[in-house]
């Protein structure tokens, strides 16, 4: 079978069949998905805007779509979406720079010349 995406489109035929290898491991998750989302301390869609940010930054596509789209429902304007996604790309700018004092410290330590 050729395969011409990366990532396979979800479908809930192949979310049944992963459940159905693990039913309680996908119980617990859906359970804990749904209370971490839940309003608290943080509304919903503050919530939602720190997962698209966070997504950007693991890089998940499907995480990508699936808070994208919940960010807009709860709420969120399309200009603070994109604003939480460049909070991300700063975050991760920032610490790639940051561990940049771990080269450092390393090339201090082997002294070559």
């Amino acid at each position: 079978m050729e395969r011409h995406d990366l990532y396979p489109e979800t479908t809930k035929d192949l979310a049944d069949k992963k459940a159905a290898l693990a039913p309680k491991n996908i119980e617990a998750w859906r359970n804990f998905s749904k209370t971490v989302f839940e309003a608290g301390a943080l509304d919903e869609k503050t919530k939602q805007l720190i997962a698209v940010a966070v997504a950007h930054v693991t890089q998940c596509p499907y995480c990508i779509r699936s808070h994208s789209k919940q960010a807009l429902r709860k709420g969120a304007s399309k200009e603070q979406v994109m604003e939480a996604i460049w909070v991300a790309a700063e975050m991760r700018a920032g610490a790639a720079y940051a561990h940049a004092t771990i080269a450092m410290d390393e090339m201090e330590l082997t002294k070559t010349h």
